[in-house]
């Protein structure tokens, strides 16, 4: 499964988290700031620019090192790589999945650079049931009027453009759902306020508005009426970065635990002698690992060609929940001194793995997604 290469990359992926971003993770999480600053040096390591080829200015990587690379960061910085994750997953992925040349042309060398993409599915009412989206695009002559709103967008505020999904029937019986490209700065494109989270707070979320926002054919992604679909493929490659982004926060909890069990003493002794502990310690390892592997596994189906919508949602909802699970142990371990925001990272880890299990489709959903395509393959037979 892994290669050489995979382990060099994870290497060098690992001592730039340490030196660039590990550094500001507390303070961004503390301030709710968005971090301007790491997107040059995340460009630069080709860390924007993952799914993108290189005739657009991209670095392409293999799945695997993908998965690694949002480990890597949410290892030490879970805002850091919710960033990242969305942005190639959601934002680069499906204008080069869907997108025309020009399309491409446009947005991929910027996104490359730094330049953020958001994308816009979730609304007030319609989040699981994605299907369900109020926002409509009317045709205007050779133009098309958007209204509607969207909202816990990832980098609402500070993207360039946003993949949005807008109804194209007014027939409320009807769910000709399209996908648009909107820009930021547009007349009638607005953001919201930035939301005040529990969790991954230096990640830029806040809500979107369109109102009256004239857009032209040359922004519609793909053809009309394709945008659910669209979304569906998109979001099967976007679970396995967020399956790595709680196992990146899991293997960060467990590094927290195991350094503090063995340097913390009491009774005379470190408490990783305690056999209590040291269980702990072993199941925390033992998830963490199976986790990896599934994600690892699902991520050679994807760059296979083979289908992997059912992997994918089980690896993303075993990786979220053991990642609760791994910040709830650490916290144990590190008992009065983990809930308090100090020296350990693991009150913010313990705050930030929950969204693994809400977005890109709750545990729940993941649970529907396996079971239908598991009772689909029983009639096959």
């Amino acid at each position: 499964m892994l290669q050489k290469i995979h382990h060099e990359y994870r290497e060098k992926i690992r001592a730039f988290a340490l030196e660039k971003i590990e550094p500001l993770a507390k303070s961004i999480d503390e301030e709710q700031r968005f971090p301007t600053e790491q997107l040059k040096p995340l460009a630069e390591m080709g860390l924007m620019s993952m799914v993108i080829p290189e005739e657009y200015g991209g670095e392409p990587i293999d799945t695997i090192s993908y998965s690694i690379a949002v480990e890597e960061l949410s290892r030490v910085c879970g805002s850091t790589g919710i960033t990242i994750a969305a942005h190639n997953s959601l934002g680069a992925f499906p204008i080069l999945k869907f997108g025309n040349n020009d399309q491409k042309m446009k947005y991929l060398p910027r996104a490359a650079r730094g330049e953020l993409i958001a994308f816009g599915l979730t609304e007030p009412e319609a989040g699981s049931d994605a299907g369900g989206t109020k926002s409509i695009a009317i045709r205007d002559g050779d133009d098309w009027i958007i209204n509607g709103s969207k909202c816990f967008i990832t980098s609402a505020s500070h993207a360039m453009a946003t993949i949005a999904t807008a109804r194209t029937s007014d027939n409320p019986k009807e769910k000709d759902i399209t996908s648009f490209i909107l820009e930021k700065g547009w007349e009638g494109y607005s953001v919201g306020k930035k939301e005040n989270k529990m969790g991954l707070r230096g990640s830029d979320t806040a809500s979107l508005h369109f109102d009256d926002l004239r857009v032209s054919d040359e922004y519609l992604l793909g053809k009309i009426g394709e945008g659910f679909k669209q979304m569906l493929i998109t979001l099967d490659g976007g679970r396995i970065s967020i399956g790595a982004m709680a196992l990146g926060l899991a293997q960060g909890a467990l590094d927290c635990a195991l350094k503090y069990a063995a340097d913390r003493k009491q009774f005379g002794k470190p408490i990783v002698a305690n056999q209590a502990i040291q269980h702990k310690l072993a199941d925390m390892a033992t998830e963490i690992e199976a986790a990896r592997l599934m994600i690892y596994d699902c991520s050679e189906r994807k760059d296979a060609g083979i289908r992997f919508s059912r992997y994918s949602a089980m690896c993303k909802l075993y990786a979220s929940e053991v990642g609760r699970r791994a910040a709830h142990s650490s916290m144990e371990i590190l008992s009065g001194i983990g809930y308090y925001t100090g020296p350990y990272p693991v009150e913010r880890i313990w705050r930030d793995v929950k969204l693994c299990e809400i977005g890109e489709g709750t545990s729940e959903i993941q649970r529907l997604v396996i079971a239908r395509d598991l009772l689909a393959s029983l009639k096959k037979v």
